[in-house]
C-alpha cells in the first residue's frame, strides 16, 4: 500500500517542543492492552485554531471508570511549541471553542448556570492568558454549536423550540422564550408521560424526538439581542447528523450572509435529501434562498475567503445516503454549480478552503485509510494526495507556514491523525514538493509530506504497550533510525492483503497479529465485519470496536472490506444494495478464506465471527448459511427483515436497501422478495454455532425485538446462547462500565468457544 512519506523531524517549529524524542536505546519491555488502558487513554474531542495561528483549543475526555462518568476539559497549547495548559476561565464539561476573528477573545459552551450556554472570554495571544468570562445567551432552551461572524459582531448557535411558539426576535425576547419555557415546565410536570404521535421519526437513533425544533439564532455580541433565523420552522435545522455537531452553516466573508442546510421535505423519515439555502442577515424580512438543485443529501456549506463560491458536499440520488459525497462548488455571481471531482469515484468527507480561495483542502478514504488531498478551483489535472498514512479529519489552514516556507501552498496545516494503534492527535502536515503519480488512484498526483505531532495525549501509555502495529510517537531527532518515514520503516504494521472475489472483483482485508507474536505457533481468529453496510474496516483507532484490544489476549484479528465498504469507489458501494446476502457473503468467506491460506500460523479450526449492526445481521447470516466458526457474536443485528422495518425509523434505509415496501412483494415467491430473501431468521432450521446476542434497549435503528427474536429462536433450537441485554445504551454501548461488561463478555464467549 503506497502511503505518504512521512516524518517526526524537530524543525525550527518542532524543536521548541518539550516532548521527549524517541531513541535507539533499549526500552521497558511492554505489555499487551487492557481494557483499563484503553479507559486510562485521554480522548481528544473539539479543536480550534486561532486565526492568527498561533494557538490551539481543544477537547480532552477522561474516563473515571470506578465513578462511570467521562469529562470533557478544555487545554489550550502554543502551536510553535510548549507545554499545554487548561482554558482558566473553563469548567469541566465545558466545550466547543471557538476563537473570535482578532484573536483576542474566544468563546465556549458550559453549563454552568441555566443549562448549557454561550460564554465569552478576554484572550491575551501573546501569553494565551484567559479572563473575564461572562456568559452571553441566557435562553431557556438552552444554545450550542456556536460560530462567529468574520467581523465578529455576531455568532450564530442552534437551539430547539416550539415552532409554535412566538419565535424570538431582536425586539422581543421575552415573549418568545416565556413560551418555550412554559411547554417545558408543564411537560416535566405533567403525571401522563404517554406521547401521540401524527407522523414518522417520532423517535431517532436513542431518543424520541418530541415536539421541538432545532432552529438557528443570531445573536448580536454588543447588544445581546437574539434573533430566531428559522422561525415557525417544523423542521431541524440543521438536519440530524451523527458525525457533526456543528451548525452546519457558513457566515459569508462579509458578513452578511448565512449559507445553511435544512431537509425541507415533509416526511423525514422516507427523506435524506437536505438543501443548501442562504439567508441575508441584513434584512429581518427575508427568507431564506434555495440554491442547491441535486435531489440527494447537500450538507455543510463553506464560503471560499474571498466570497465567490460556496462548497459542499452533494448526492445526485434522492433517498440513498451512501450515495457519493460529491465536492460541489457554487458561482455565487453565476448562481450555478459544478461537481468539482467528476472523475473521482471516492466519497468528499470534509474540507477546507485555502485562505487566498484557490483552492480547498478535502479528506477522503481510499482501500481502508482517509487521506488529504489538495484541489485547486480551476484544476485540470485532477487532485493531489499530500497526506495519508491513517485516518484524518477536522482538517484547518493556519496563515503561517510551519516549516520550509518557500513551499506553496503558503499556510499551515493542522490535522487530527489516528491509526488503527494509536488514538486521534493533532498533527501538523508539511507539504514536500515531490510530485508524482500515485500507484493506488492513477487519476490523481501525490505529493510527498511530512508529519509531525501537536498534541501528546497518550505518548507516556502508548509506550508501555505491545501494540503491533505502534509507531515511533514523539517527536523524532534528525537521523533518528526510528523516525517514521514510510510504510518500509520497519514498523509492524496493520498488514492488508488482496483477494479475488468469486466474480473477479478485487476486494481488501486486514490482519493484526497478537502481542508477543510468534510465527511457528498456530493462533486462534477473531473475524470482524463492519457495518454499515456502506462503512469501511482501516487505520482507524475505535473505543467501541478496537482491533488491538481484540487481538491483545492473543488472538489473529482479521477485517475483510466486503462489497458494500467505501473507499474503493461507488460501484463496489452500491454492490450491496438488493443483495445483503448475496456477494458481501461471498467476499467475506473467500476473504477468510485467502488468510488461512497465506498465513500459516492461523488456527482455521479455532474461528469466532464478530459483528454489530450491519455487521450483527451477516453474523446471523453466517449463522443459517456455514457451520466454519466455532462461535458467532451479533450486536444489535437484524434478524427479521419485515419486521425490521415495521420498527425502525430511519425509513429510507430499508427502502433504498431493500428495494421497496414489505407490501410491495406480497404475493411473490420468497425468492423474488429481498424482505425474505435476506432474512436470516428465515435460515433458522440450520442454526447451529454458539452464539452471543447483544442488544440495547434505546437502539431505535434496529430495535431490541430483533436480538430477542433472534435469542429465543437460538434457545428453542436449543444452540448454546447467551444475550446481553441493556436497558440504557442505544445502538453502541457508551457507557464506561456498561463498555467493560461488554468487553469481558464478548472475549469470554469467544475464549470459551476458541481455547478450550
Amino acid at each position: 500500500m503506497t502511503r505518504s512519506t512521512q516524518c517526526f523531524l524537530i524543525s525550527a517549529l518542532a524543536a521548541l517542543s518539550l516532548a521527549p524524542s524517541c531513541s535507539a536505546q533499549a526500552q521497558p519491555a511492554k505489555r499487551p492492552m487492557t481494557f483499563e488502558d484503553m479507559m486510562n487513554m485521554k480522548r481528544l474531542g473539539e479543536t480550534a485554531v486561532s486565526p492568527d495561528g498561533k494557538w490551539l483549543a481543544y477537547s480532552v475526555t477522561t474516563v473515571d471508570l470506578a465513578q462511570n462518568t467521562k469529562t470533557a476539559e478544555l487545554w489550550l497549547q502554543a502551536i510553535a511549541g510548549g507545554e499545554p495548559f487548561k482554558l482558566a476561565v473553563a469548567q469541566p464539561g465545558d466545550s466547543n471553542p471557538e476563537f473570535a476573528p482578532d484573536s483576542k477573545h474566544i468563546l465556549f459552551v458550559s453549563g454552568r448556570e441555566n443549562g448549557q450556554q454561550i460564554w465569552l472570554a478576554d484572550f491575551d495571544p501573546a501569553t494565551g492568558a484567559t479572563s473575564n468570562a461572562k456568559k452571553l445567551t441566557n435562553i431557556s432552551t438552552e444554545a450550542g454549536s456556536p460560530k462567529w461572524s468574520p467581523d465578529a459582531k455576531s455568532i450564530v448557535f442552534t437551539s430547539a423550540v416550539y415552532p409554535d411558539c412566538v419565535p424570538i426576535t431582536d425586539g422581543d425576547f421575552a415573549t418568545g422564550d416565556t413560551c418555550d419555557k412554559q411547554k417545558d415546565a408543564a411537560l416535566a410536570a405533567s403525571k401522563v408521560k404517554a406521547q401521540i404521535f401524527t407522523a414518522l421519526l417520532y423517535r431517532h437513533w436513542n431518543h424520541f424526538t418530541g415536539e421541538k425544533r432545532s432552529h438557528l439564532f443570531l445573536l448580536d455580541v454588543a447588544s445581546g439581542a437574539i434573533r430566531d433565523l428559522t422561525p415557525g420552522d417544523p423542521h431541524d435545522v440543521p438536519p440530524f447528523s451523527l458525525s457533526d455537531s456543528s451548525c452546519g452553516c457558513d457566515f459569508s466573508p462579509d458578513s452578511k450572509e448565512l449559507a445553511f442546510t435544512e431537509n425541507p421535505d415533509p416526511v423525514p423519515a422516507i427523506s435524506v435529501s437536505a438543501q443548501i439555502y442562504t439567508l441575508d442577515l441584513t434584512s429581518p424580512a427575508a427568507k431564506p434562498v434555495k440554491i442547491s438543485t441535486s435531489a440527494g443529501g447537500n450538507f455543510n456549506p463553506a464560503y471560499s475567503p474571498d466570497g465567490k463560491y460556496i462548497a459542499w458536499r452533494s448526492q445526485a440520488r434522492a433517498g440513498y445516503e451512501s450515495d457519493k459525497f460529491r465536492l460541489w462548488l457554487y458561482n455565487r455571481a453565476k448562481r450555478a454549480g459544478e461537481d468539482m471531482l467528476p472523475k473521482f469515484d471516492n466519497w468528499v468527507d470534509e474540507w477546507a478552503w485555502l485562505r487566498n480561495s484557490r483552492g480547498l483542502y478535502f479528506t477522503s478514504a481510499n482501500h481502508g485509510e482517509e487521506g488529504v488531498y489538495l484541489l485547486g478551483v480551476h484544476a485540470l489535472d485532477g487532485p493531489s494526495l499530500i497526506a495519508t498514512s491513517g485516518e484524518f479529519s477536522d482538517i484547518r489552514t493556519i496563515p503561517v507556514k510551519l516549516d520550509r516556507p518557500t513551499i506553496e501552498p503558503p499556510e499551515g496545516i493542522l490535522a487530527s491523525m489516528m491509526n488503527v494503534d494509536q488514538p486521534p492527535e493533532v498533527v501538523a502536515i508539511d507539504i514536500n514538493d515531490t510530485t508524482h503519480p500515485a500507484e493506488e488512484q492513477p487519476e490523481i498526483t501525490q505529493t510527498d509530506s511530512m508529519i509531525f505531532p501537536i498534541t501528546h495525549l497518550n505518548d507516556s501509555l502508548l509506550a508501555q504497550l505491545d501494540l503491533p502495529a505502534q509507531p515511533c510517537l514523539a517527536i523524532c531527532a534528525p537521523g533518528d533510525p526510528n523516525a517514521r518515514k514510510s510504510a518500509g520503516d520497519g514498523r509492524q504494521r496493520m498488514e492488508s492483503f488482496w483477494f479475488t472475489a468469486k466474480d473477479g472483483t478485487k476486494v481488501e482485508g486486514f490482519l493484526i497479529r497478537p502481542p508477543g507474536f510468534d510465527a511457528a505457533k498456530k493462533y486462534p481468529v477473531k473475524f470482524l465485519i463492519h457495518g454499515g453496510p456502506e462503512g469501511d474496516w482501516g487505520d482507524a483507532w475505535s473505543y467501541r470496536w478496537n482491533a488491538e484490544l481484540f487481538a491483545a489476549n492473543g488472538y489473529v484479528v482479521i477485517m475483510i472490506n466486503p462489497r458494500g465498504s467505501t473507499g474503493y469507489g461507488q460501484a463496489f458501494v452500491d454492490g450491496v444494495n438488493g443483495d445483503w446476502g448475496g456477494k458481501p457473503f461471498t467476499d467475506l468467506m473467500t476473504g477468510l478464506d485467502y488468510a488461512e491460506e497465506h498465513y500459516p500460523f492461523i488456527d482455521k479450526t479455532r474461528e469466532c465471527a464478530l459483528g454489530a449492526s450491519y455487521g450483527g445481521y451477516m453474523a446471523n447470516w453466517v449463522l443459517g448459511h456455514t457451520d466454519r466458526f466455532k462461535c458467532i457474536v451479533s450486536h444489535d443485528g437484524m434478524f427479521n427483515a419485515e419486521s425490521a422495518f415495521g420498527t425502525t425509523e430511519e425509513d429510507w434505509f430499508n427502502i433504498w436497501e431493500f428495494k421497496g415496501h414489505p407490501w410491495d412483494y406480497y404475493g411473490k415467491p420468497d425468492s423474488e422478495n429481498p424482505f425474505r430473501k435476506w432474512s436470516p431468521s428465515l435460515s433458522a432450521k440450520s442454526f447451529k454455532t454458539p452464539t452471543l446476542v447483544v442488544h440495547g434497549q434505546l437502539d431505535y435503528r434496529l430495535d431490541v425485538s430483533e436480538g430477542f427474536q433472534l435469542f429465543d429462536t437460538l434457545q428453542l433450537l436449543g444452540v448454546p446462547s447467551k444475550m446481553l441485554y441493556f436497558p440504557d445504551e442505544g445502538h453502541w454501548v457508551l457507557k464506561p462500565q456498561n463498555s467493560q461488561l461488554w468487553y469481558k463478555t464478548v472475549n469470554d464467549w469467544v475464549d470459551q468457544w476458541t481455547k478450550k
